[in-house]
Protein backbone atom coordinates (compact mmCIF):
# COMPACT_ATOMS: atom_id res chain seq x y z
CA UNK A 1 0.00 0.00 0.00
CA UNK A 2 1.17 3.54 -0.74
CA UNK A 3 0.54 6.49 1.57
CA UNK A 4 0.67 10.22 0.86
CA UNK A 5 2.61 12.17 3.49
CA UNK A 6 3.50 15.84 3.80
CA UNK A 7 7.25 16.50 3.67
CA UNK A 8 9.33 19.11 5.50
CA UNK A 9 9.06 21.30 2.37
CA UNK A 10 5.26 21.30 2.72
CA UNK A 11 4.76 19.19 -0.40
CA UNK A 12 3.03 15.81 -0.51
CA UNK A 13 5.02 12.70 -1.40
CA UNK A 14 4.30 8.99 -1.70
CA UNK A 15 5.60 6.60 0.93
CA UNK A 16 5.43 2.85 1.52
CA UNK A 17 5.42 3.62 5.26
CA UNK A 18 2.29 4.89 7.02
CA UNK A 19 2.52 8.33 8.64
CA UNK A 20 2.91 8.39 12.42
CA UNK A 21 1.17 11.76 12.96
CA UNK A 22 -1.92 13.37 11.48
CA UNK A 23 -2.77 17.01 10.94
CA UNK A 24 -5.39 19.46 9.70
CA UNK A 25 -4.18 21.62 6.82
CA UNK A 26 -6.60 24.45 7.63
CA UNK A 27 -5.81 24.90 11.31
CA UNK A 28 -2.18 23.70 11.05
CA UNK A 29 -2.60 21.45 14.10
CA UNK A 30 -0.92 18.04 14.32
CA UNK A 31 -1.57 15.17 16.69
CA UNK A 32 -1.71 11.46 17.28
CA UNK A 33 -3.61 9.27 14.84
CA UNK A 34 -5.89 8.08 17.66
CA UNK A 35 -6.70 11.62 18.90
CA UNK A 36 -10.27 11.72 20.23
CA UNK A 37 -10.75 15.29 18.99
CA UNK A 38 -9.66 14.48 15.43
CA UNK A 39 -11.61 11.22 15.33
CA UNK A 40 -14.74 13.03 16.54
CA UNK A 41 -14.34 15.72 13.88
CA UNK A 42 -13.86 13.06 11.20
CA UNK A 43 -17.02 11.26 12.38
CA UNK A 44 -19.00 14.51 12.08
CA UNK A 45 -17.78 14.95 8.48
CA UNK A 46 -15.88 17.68 6.70
CA UNK A 47 -12.54 17.15 8.45
CA UNK A 48 -11.21 14.31 6.30
CA UNK A 49 -10.64 16.48 3.21
CA UNK A 50 -8.20 18.65 5.22
CA UNK A 51 -6.38 15.68 6.79
CA UNK A 52 -2.64 15.36 6.17
CA UNK A 53 -0.10 12.88 7.51
CA UNK A 54 3.51 13.19 8.60
CA UNK A 55 6.28 10.61 8.88
CA UNK A 56 7.31 12.12 12.23
CA UNK A 57 6.68 14.97 14.61
CA UNK A 58 9.78 16.88 13.51
CA UNK A 59 8.34 17.17 9.99
CA UNK A 60 5.00 18.47 11.29
CA UNK A 61 6.78 21.17 13.28
CA UNK A 62 9.09 22.03 10.37
CA UNK A 63 6.06 22.73 8.17
CA UNK A 64 4.61 25.08 10.81
CA UNK A 65 2.01 22.89 12.52
CA UNK A 66 1.39 23.20 16.26
CA UNK A 67 0.60 20.37 18.69
CA UNK A 68 -2.99 19.40 19.47
CA UNK A 69 -4.22 20.49 22.88
CA UNK A 70 -6.20 17.27 23.33
CA UNK A 71 -3.83 14.42 22.51
CA UNK A 72 -0.48 16.24 22.98
CA UNK A 73 -1.21 18.22 26.15
CA UNK A 74 2.39 18.56 27.35
CA UNK A 75 3.66 19.57 23.92
CA UNK A 76 0.77 22.01 23.50
CA UNK A 77 1.42 23.62 26.91
CA UNK A 78 5.11 24.06 26.03
CA UNK A 79 4.17 25.57 22.64
CA UNK A 80 1.62 27.88 24.29
CA UNK A 81 4.11 29.04 26.94
CA UNK A 82 6.64 29.91 24.23
CA UNK A 83 4.02 31.92 22.32
CA UNK A 84 2.96 33.77 25.49
CA UNK A 85 6.57 34.79 26.18
CA UNK A 86 6.96 35.99 22.57
CA UNK A 87 3.82 38.11 22.86
CA UNK A 88 5.02 39.71 26.10
CA UNK A 89 8.39 40.55 24.54
CA UNK A 90 6.67 42.09 21.51
CA UNK A 91 4.39 44.19 23.70
CA UNK A 92 7.29 45.37 25.82
CA UNK A 93 9.66 46.15 22.95
CA UNK A 94 7.56 47.37 20.05
CA UNK A 95 7.14 51.11 20.22
CA UNK A 96 6.41 51.92 16.59
CA UNK A 97 5.75 48.94 14.36
CA UNK A 98 6.02 45.19 14.37
CA UNK A 99 5.61 42.93 11.37
CA UNK A 100 3.93 39.63 12.02
CA UNK A 101 4.61 36.61 9.83
CA UNK A 102 1.33 34.72 9.29
CA UNK A 103 3.26 31.71 7.96
CA UNK A 104 4.71 31.16 11.44
CA UNK A 105 1.40 31.99 13.11
CA UNK A 106 2.34 35.33 14.58
CA UNK A 107 6.04 35.21 15.38
CA UNK A 108 7.73 38.58 14.95
CA UNK A 109 10.04 39.01 12.00
CA UNK A 110 11.07 42.61 12.59
CA UNK A 111 10.42 45.21 15.25
CA UNK A 112 11.07 48.91 14.72
CA UNK A 113 11.76 50.66 18.03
Amino acid sequence: MTYVLLGADGKPYRSDVKGQWGGHSGTKIYGRLDCSSALGAIARGGYARHRVFFADEVTAIAVGYRPCGTCCKDRYQAWKATRSRDCVVVAACATEESLINPATDGLVQRVVV
